[in-house]
């Protein structure tokens, strides 16, 4: 087991399936103590039983990102338990697809809620002990479509292309204090969201990746690993884009 992230303590929000679990398990395998976090409480003992494989002590927290106080319980928790934050990875996310002429308001609110504003209220909660620590690395999920766009996704790219901004002022104003800010922008990523598109839909987007397949989420996971080290640490304000050549930067 690699041990570049030995004694490190990491949040990894949405982290009981998918991209998000696969982050969990790399940060642990790395040494890192995960703070599994998830609004899906029946997922816990599996997945906690696989990240103690590599961290022992490690924990769950469920929590509910649209809610201010159910996040403020999880910093609380996460310092009671552990002592420090080191490293904040930004994952938990949904879709509300619609053309835009139909979509609902509250298919807009929700993504916003759920996307964006529950990492401006993560981030602002884990600046105060990562600055007097003068130590930490905020990694937040972005997506490709919020750089290109996608047609029936203008909640979500809306937010993701936010996200980045989001990222890359957090990164000026905590860069003196050693904390870095980071994305991660996956493209299509094997997953059970891509693994419910039918073979017409499935073959339309393995047109546009010059790679010809999807991605695994451990190679997200991998990316999100590098930035959280010391290895990373002259970079941030940057998005490193995972996704097989489809949007070439």
């Amino acid at each position: 087991m690699s041990e570049m992230l030995q004694d490190r303590v990491a949040i990894v929000t949405g982290s009981t399936r998918g991209i998000g679990k696969a982050i969990a398990l790399n940060l642990a395998s790395k040494g890192a103590k995960i703070l599994i976090t998830s609004n899906e409480p029946e997922l816990f003992p599996e997945t906690l039983a696989e990240v103690q494989k590599f961290s022992q002590d490690s924990d769950v927290f469920e929590a509910d990102v649209t809610s201010k106080e159910s996040l403020e319980g999880m910093i609380k928790f996460a310092q009671e338990r552990f002592g420090k934050i080191d490293i904040l990875v930004n994952n938990a996310g949904i879709t509300r697809d619609g053309l835009l002429m139909r979509m609902k308001d509250e298919d807009w609110d929700l993504v916003m809620s759920i996307n964006l504003r529950s990492i401006f209220r993560l981030t602002r909660q884990v600046m105060r002990p990562m600055m007097k620590a003068r130590y930490g690395r905020i990694i937040n999920i972005a997506s490709v479509v919020g750089y290109t766009g996608n047609a029936g996704q203008a909640n979500y790219t809306t937010a993701k292309a936010g996200l980045v901004a989001f990222t890359k002022t957090v990164a000026q104003e905590v860069a003196s204090r050693g904390i870095t800010a980071n994305c991660v922008a996956p493209g299509f990523i094997q997953t059970a969201m891509t693994d419910k598109l039918n073979p017409k839909a499935r073959e339309a987007i393995l047109s546009q990746i010059p790679m010809g397949s999807m991605g695994q989420p451990e190679d997200v996971a991998d990316a999100v690993a590098f930035l959280a080290s010391d290895q990373a640490g002259y970079m941030t304000g940057q998005t490193l884009h995972v996704n097989g050549g489809m949007l070439m930067t």
